[in-house]
Order: structure tokens, then sequence, then C-alpha cells
């Protein structure tokens, strides 16, 4: 765990975790960190209702999650630089005034969540939009636009985001399983790297 990391506050943070000293958090108590976690500078996270990161997560530079929802980044997920994740959003259709700025009962920002699962990977400058699962290991293109939930193991590209290929799971898993028998103990607690 670095200092930025233990001075922030955590809702819950696990061992080997870097946080670089450039990126912002607003909120810290909402947000769960597991094992294993790069934060790199200029990154931007608002805490929300609930951010839950899991163990060998990266969330790379010039990355935002806002929108005051809830985030779940399940183990082995990535976000690459420039991803914009939004777990909430404004009224556009016009029963209301929207932007951050305006109170309630004037503004009625709807807050919902996005859920990204084991092994997905999402490419630079994609956006995504509330209300949306990444399926278990999905691939998401670079410059994609995310506005419904990606199927497990697909590849996808374009904007709005369609499937384009299927992306194979074996040798992703059996890696998976190598690594988790040499980075746990016999009772399934991680091995911070100071101690292997």
């Amino acid at each position: 765990m670095t200092n930025q990391a233990y001075k922030l506050e955590l809702a819950q943070v696990g061992q080997d975790v870097t946080i670089w000293p450039q990126s912002k958090i607003i909120s810290p108590e909402f947000i769960a960190i597991g094992d294993s976690v790069i934060i790199d500078d200029f990154v931007f996270i608002m805490g929300g209702k609930s951010t839950q990161l899991g163990s060998f997560v990266h969330i790379a530079s010039f990355t935002s999650i806002t929108g005051g929802g809830e985030l779940v980044m399940e183990d082995f997920t990535a976000l690459s630089s420039g991803v914009r994740v939004f777990t909430g959003n404004e009224d556009y259709l016009g029963g209301c005034l929207t932007n951050s700025s305006v109170p309630y009962p004037y503004r009625l920002p709807t807050r919902s969540f996005v859920h990204i699962r084991k092994h997905a990977i999402i490419g630079a400058n994609t956006v995504i939009l509330p209300g949306v699962v990444i399926g278990e290991g999905a691939a998401i293109g670079a410059n994609c636009l995310v506005t419904k939930d990606c199927e497990p193991w697909k590849i996808y590209a374009g904007s709005p985001a369609k499937a384009i290929k299927t992306r194979p799971p074996e040798k992703i898993l059996e890696l998976e399983a190598l690594l988790r028998q040499e980075l746990y103990d016999a009772r399934g607690n991680y091995i911070p790297k100071n101690q292997r």
C-alpha cells in the first residue's frame, strides 16, 4: 500500500496497492480496493454510492469515473487511458433542469451502476454509460461507446459498441489459476510482494 492509499482513508484497501500522487479521489470512504491494484496519475474517481475495485485491477491515466452511482470492477480488469465511466446521468428528456449546480427538486439525476466482470478490458477513450454490465472476459476496443450490456468473452468495436469476434477464455483462465497458486497461500490469502 502506498502512502497515498493510506492517507485517503478508503473503506477498504488491500496489499500492493499503488495510487499515484497526481490522481484525484473524491469520497474515498465509499471506495474498496483489493490487492495488486494500480491507479495512475491523472485519474479522477468520484466514489459515488459505492466503488469496488477487485484484485489485479489497473486504471490508466486520464480516466474518469463519475455519476454518483455504483461501480464494480472485478478481478483482472483494466480501464485504458482516457476511459470515461458514468454511473449516473441527467434527465435529458426535459422533465427537469440539468447540471450539477442545480439543486433538488429542480434537477433529478438518475443514479445507476456499471459492472465490469472478471477479465474484461476496456480500450482507450471508451465511454461507458450507466446501467451497463460488461461480461466476463469481454474486450472493448478503443473509442467505443458502450450503451448496452456486453456479452462474456466477446470483442467489441464501434460506436455504439458491437460484438465482432469471440475471445477464447481457456488460456486466460489457465493463467489466472497458475497466478493464484503462486500468489495466494493455502487459505486463499494474497501474499504481498515483500513476503514472497
